[in-house]
């Protein structure tokens, strides 16, 4: 696909409530609160009342499939987790400083999941702490400061994480310090994605070097979402953390989106290319909307990053996180949800391939399990984000939440709670081609 002529889009703008849209006494409300930060879904917003497995329902009544949320990922207000949250919190709840059984039992847990070598598990509040966190560390464990992201990264929002995001600045040029290269796509790099994304990072490399910068990590979100998810040929990513590491940086691979069984392939969407990273990021689904997240490391990285900066956060790894996010582990294991990512996301992308096969404007479906994109575009192959839109709100119409990512913002990104079932994926495949029509 070519993109002459089509506009970049900032991440918060795709699919975003804009001042002078139509909106209700209830929008008008939350503008008056957050005033500039307010981000909505949605040029008509939906005030939502309640939510259950993969479905939501707003406070006129209106149900809709949720495919656009992967915070809860095994499915909203589960009862298991929102059980052990309710225990949890009614018995005891409190900050790291003291020795909670719990807190340990969950990190153990989590542990396992886990590469060996990365013994360490510090818990923070939100992915926007764990990758600024892991930044640091990173810094402190190689004595650099260089860090290589993606063209349309997202990796959160403290003053540090949002230097590293090239999708949420709105102006500006990116710090001497932070490269960003394309994603690893076939429109970058032909049919050789693995050679073609390691030459990339050798060319940051050796701008970094021009610069007199020495790098410290490659951070990518291991799905490559906001770039407009990269899932294939598994394996790809392997020659380029190699690189890294041989110019003696460390590979951070954020989990936020990709982790915790959503791949269907593995747990970790690292684990699809067969890498070990030096530190894992994690978030979002980690505690099923339980604001949780965390940074897995190597002991000597962290005592490194320990030894010149004390580090404590009063929230992160309380009580009630840990038993929330030791219900999500649970539920994953026992409803076999990596397997039904797999299965389930299986047959949805066989479905849209035969959409595509009747409709160019479906010009490619890429992901893998529950973790899919879209691209949409025009008669002459370009993004048509404008059309990508329409497709949105039309779903949107028939009961169907669905947003979009991407350089351009012509990819809609799937997302579906892990708990999703046949008939609902059918849902959705019969929603998306009647917005098609």
């Amino acid at each position: 696909m070519t993109s002459d002529t089509a506009e970049v889009r900032q991440i918060l703008d795709m699919n975003a409530y804009r001042p002078g849209d139509s909106a209700a006494a209830a929008v008008d409300r939350r503008l008056a609160n957050l005033g500039a930060a307010s981000v909505l879904f949605y040029r008509r917003p939906i005030e939502m009342a309640e939510a259950k497995g993969a479905w939501m329902t707003a406070t006129d009544g209106t149900r809709y499939l949720d495919f656009y949320n992967n915070v809860p990922s095994v499915g909203h207000c589960h009862p298991e987790v929102v059980a052990a949250v309710s225990r949890q919190i009614a018995r005891l709840n409190v900050h790291t400083r003291y020795v909670v059984e719990v807190v340990d039992d969950y990190l153990e847990a989590l542990k396992a999941a886990l590469p060996a070598p990365l013994g360490n598990v510090v818990m923070t509040c939100s992915g926007s702490e764990a990758n600024d966190l892991a930044i640091r560390i990173a810094r402190a464990a190689t004595g650099g400061t260089g860090v290589i992201v993606t063209e349309t990264a997202y990796h959160g929002n403290t003053a540090l994480v949002t230097e590293v995001s090239p999708s949420a600045l709105k102006r500006g040029s990116l710090p001497d310090w932070v490269i960003a290269v394309p994603p690893p796509s076939a429109a970058h790099h032909g049919n050789d994605i693995a050679a073609g994304f390691r030459a990339s990072i050798e060319a940051a490399l050796a701008e970094f070097a021009a610069r007199g910068i020495r790098p410290a990590a490659l951070l990518v979100d291991s799905i490559f979402s906001s770039d407009g998810i990269f899932a294939d040929p598994a394996g790809f990513l392997a020659p380029a953390v190699e690189a890294v590491r041989a110019a003696g940086g460390l590979f951070i691979a954020d989990e936020v989106q990709p982790g915790f069984a959503r791949t269907g392939d593995a747990f970790w969407g690292f684990a699809r290319h067969g890498v070990t990273p030096d530190m894992v990021t994690m978030g979002k689904p980690m505690g099923n909307g339980f604001p949780m997240a965390a940074v897995a490391a190597r002991p000597d990285d962290l005592a490194a990053f320990c030894a010149d900066t004390g580090y404590f956060n009063t929230f992160g790894g309380n009580p009630v996180a840990a038993a929330a996010g030791a219900a999500v582990l649970r539920v994953i294991a026992e409803e076999g949800l990596q397997a039904n990512a797999q299965r389930i996301g299986g047959l949805l992308r066989a479905r849209l391939r035969e959409t595509a096969a009747r409709d160019g404007r479906v010009s490619d479906i890429r992901g893998a399990g529950l973790f899919i994109g879209i691209d949409l575009a025009d008669g002459s192959g370009r993004p048509d984000p404008a059309l990508t839109v329409r497709v949105i709100d039309a779903m949107r119409d028939r009961g169907v939440l669905i947003g979009a990512a991407g350089r351009y913002g012509n990819t809609l990104k799937v997302r579906p709670p892990l708990c999703l079932g046949e008939d609902e994926a059918a849902l959705f495949a019969e929603a998306f081609e009647a917005a098609l029509a």
